[in-house]
């Protein structure tokens, strides 16, 4: 006979990866690259401009989104902190140290300042502070509409800014909640288990938003320039500092957010449901987020990218995004930069036994 204990020390089974998300990650993330790979042409190619305003319209609301739904809302355990310090703040310092000292051997000032973000590094603090702050927000009985008012609020306040990447992180927050809200609704169960017919018609519906929504800003492209409609959808700044000092400038970031609601599901509705060549790229998302701009720099910074560029560059600059992140989503790659991106940092924590409740409980030191 089998006794309790025995049964208590059996390994669960590890949860199954679902395809569609791994896929999710990393087409959300190659468009990251693309968005910052063209960056330098918009201001001379309409075309250019064109495609940036329709992927920045919902590319980080979808990577915030997938991190939403996968982040923990209930108390933190010892892991839970433990992965904090590991999966974040770690690799922020390392990466915001890795930048200060770049930027000094190329003769700019050596001013080592974590509390301001170098380039895409703002998105690991907010994922920090996304992940502290959900388990209080989700106590209340509206989270994503709460997270919302927080989000139309914070750019009428132009004190709070970059710092700690404070605007980026409230203006983004309900895509945060949102990703959560979808795990609780359990929308993915559901299409994971629509039959084939169904999930076309709703994928020809998805099409048909996202061609309607290139169509228009083509259109209307000299318009969306003059309003500078893209300062809206970085959702880092307050209103009244590009000139949107009236009150219904929240109204904007409204309808800005409930469009990339939308588009969040229409993106995530055109993801293949099962394994693809992608599917395993797509578990190396951080990787790619991490070390894209150490590529892209020399590009951004030497001005090679300044003026009027050939119509070839754009199509090379999206063949050059794709390249990079499937090559930086490689085996070897990970392997030789592990240390940086996830490092264990072993030394730097004390032994300590757990109680079964997760309560971290420390060696008793008698005295002598």
């Amino acid at each position: 006979m089998v006794s309790m204990s025995q049964l208590d020390t059996t390994t669960p089974p590890q949860k199954r990866r679902v395809p569609l998300w791994d896929n999710a990650r990393w087409v959300a993330v190659t468009l990251v690259l693309i968005g910052h790979a063209i960056l330098k042409l918009i201001g001379e190619a309409d075309v250019a401009y064109t495609l940036y305003l329709f992927i920045y319209a919902f590319h980080v609301p979808v990577f915030v989104a997938v991190s939403g739904y996968f982040a923990k809302s209930g108390p933190p355990d010892a892991r839970q902190m433990h992965r904090l310090l590991t999966d974040i703040i770690f690799p922020y310092v390392i990466f915001e140290t890795i930048w200060t000292v770049l930027r000094w051997i190329l003769g700019g000032k050596f001013v080592l300042d974590y509390s301001t973000a170098s380039w895409t590094l703002w998105f690991l603090l907010a994922l920090l502070l996304w992940r502290i702050v959900l388990p209080y927000l989700v106590l209340l009985r509206y989270p994503l509409i709460i997270s919302i008012i927080i989000s139309i609020g914070a750019g009428y306040l132009p004190n709070i800014d970059g710092t700690f990447t404070l605007s980026r992180t409230l203006g983004l927050l309900p895509f945060f909640v949102f990703g959560w809200k979808l795990r609780q609704w359990q929308l993915t169960d559901t299409w994971l288990e629509l039959r084939d017919g169904l999930i076309w018609r709703w994928r020809t519906a998805a099409m048909g938003l996202f061609a309607l929504l290139y169509l228009l800003i083509g259109l209307n492209i000299g318009t969306l320039r003059t309003l500078q409609v893209r300062r809206f959808l970085l959702y880092d700044e307050a209103y009244a500092i590009f000139g949107y000092s009236d009150f219904w400038a929240g109204g904007i970031r409204l309808a800005v957010m409930l469009l990339a609601f939308a588009l969040i599901v229409a993106f995530l509705m055109l993801i293949p449901r099962r394994k693809t060549w992608v599917t395993d790229l797509g578990t190396a998302t951080m990787y790619i987020y991490l070390l894209h701009t150490f590529v892209l720099y020399p590009l951004r910074e030497t001005g090679v990218l300044d003026g009027p560029q050939p119509a070839w560059v754009l199509p090379g600059m999206i063949v050059l995004s794709v390249a990079t992140s499937f090559l930086l989503s490689l085996p070897i790659v990970r392997r030789l930069v592990r240390p940086l991106v996830e490092p264990k940092a072993r030394w730097l924590f004390r032994p300590t036994a757990a109680t079964p409740t997760g309560t971290t409980v420390f060696p008793h030191r008698e005295r002598t």
